[in-house]
């Protein structure tokens, strides 16, 4: 594969089509037609090998960004990043929620490399539906809300959840079981229990709130609201979903429009509704424990998950110089960064490692030094390597997001 001398390349990511997707907003945001309404996801934006973006050359042709970044690692990097990662160490995504996500907890780093090496050693195929680690990386992330967005997010702190096991008589039973064993009591308990008793608990709360979901009785602040969606979402009669009850041990949080919230190893979570920007470690490694069909494993699960209170805490973006700004986190795999432009108004750029640009609002041209300008509209974006020089200038009112690493 031959080195380019351009350093700035439009990129076209990969759509996702996972069942809870909607199925217009992301094709409006992309330009798409959808005739046949898949659910559009989620679009990523990296090098992970489950769906790398592609750069786009000046002749038109395509080069896949995982391989190019393979190939020529010092040079689209940086000699630093490429000796800490070895790889982009990032993944930017558009999401669309419609329906809930499942309930997931992401491993450390140590463990995932662990983990993933344990399960290659037993011969597990990498795409085989009872495989947990898909990769030997962690997967910290970042969500900044696109508009109203709701999640599920760590453990209520012990009077909330306390107050919640009190108020809901299908779950006065754990009280007991909270002051003696704490947070890991209650969830173990609930997801060791057998189907049966799984059922005859929650069906009585289930007949009680279904009835008012479906009548817009219950607001969306309130945790019946979504236990009552999950039911319609995943309808089992015979087998109810034991996730359910983690909706009453969780956070719900509505994160406000333009703001963030960070999601490290071991915190419980899920998302429930709305649009959003994410960016995670370059991983996939995803261990749920309810409101899915796929697999789970309580054992690995269990294992992971940090038994502890939550506070959940919103992350607004930081003032850079020259219209950038930035959501901090306390990882070192990747910092999401935003520009706002004016019609006009031009931005000079350094790119010191790659960093992944998305055009969310509006339209710009991309002038790399002594190359042919592009331009990117909403719903498009373009990568910039290691050492490169370029302009950024607003067509007209613009709000760009882009992925890069602290301190680079």
């Amino acid at each position: 594969m031959e080195e380019h001398k351009n350093k700035i390349f439009r990129l076209e990511g990969k759509i996702q089509h996972y069942e809870w997707g909607g199925n217009s907003w992301l094709p409006e945001v992309l330009h798409l037609e959808n005739p046949e309404k898949k659910p559009f996801a989620e679009y990523w934006l990296g090098t992970h090998d489950r769906g790398t973006a592609e750069m786009i050359l000046p002749n038109d042709s395509r080069i896949k960004l995982n391989e190019y970044i393979r190939e020529y690692p010092k040079q689209t990097l940086g000699a630093q990043i490429a000796s800490e990662f070895g790889r982009l160490p990032y993944l930017l995504k558009i999401l669309d929620v419609k329906d809930m996500l499942s309930i997931q907890v992401h491993p450390s780093k140590k463990s995932a490399a662990f983990e993933f090496a344990e399960e290659n050693k037993k011969g597990i195929p990498l795409h085989a539906a009872n495989r947990n680690y898909k990769d030997d990386n962690h997967k910290p992330e970042l969500a900044l809300a696109l508009g109203e967005f709701w999640l599920l997010h760590g453990f209520k702190p012990k009077d909330q959840l306390l107050g919640t096991l009190k108020n809901c008589d299908a779950l006065n039973f754990l009280l007991p079981v909270f002051e003696n064993a704490g947070y890991e009591g209650i969830y173990r308990e609930v997801m060791e229990m057998d189907q049966i008793k799984v059922n005859e608990l929650l069906m009585p709360l289930l007949q009680s709130i279904v009835p008012a979901y479906k009548k817009n009785k219950i607001r969306k602040d309130h945790p019946d609201f979504w236990a009552a969606r999950a039911s319609e979402t995943h309808h089992h009669p015979k087998n109810i979903d034991r996730g359910i009850f983690s909706i009453y041990f969780f956070n719900l949080v509505q994160l406000p429009q333009g703001q963030a919230i960070f999601q490290d190893a071991g915190l419980p979570h899920a998302y429930l509704e709305g649009h959003n920007i994410e960016i995670m470690a370059n991983s996939d490694n995803v261990l749920r424990g309810g409101l899915s069909s796929k697999h789970i494993d309580l054992k690995e699960l269990m294992k992971h998950i940090h038994f502890k209170e939550t506070h959940p805490t919103f992350i607004a973006a930081s003032p850079l110089p020259s219209h950038v700004s930035a959501f901090k986190t306390r990882v070192n795999d990747f910092e999401l960064r935003k520009i706002t432009l004016k019609k006009n108004e031009t931005l000079i750029l350094q790119s010191g490692t790659a960093e992944i640009f998305l055009i969310m609002e509006g339209e710009i041209e991309v002038r790399e030094n002594g190359q042919k300008s592009f331009i990117r509209r909403k719903g498009e974006s373009f990568v910039s390597f290691a050492e490169s020089d370029f302009t950024v200038r607003g067509m007209e009112d613009a709000t760009i997001y882009f992925a890069g690493i602290p301190g680079v």
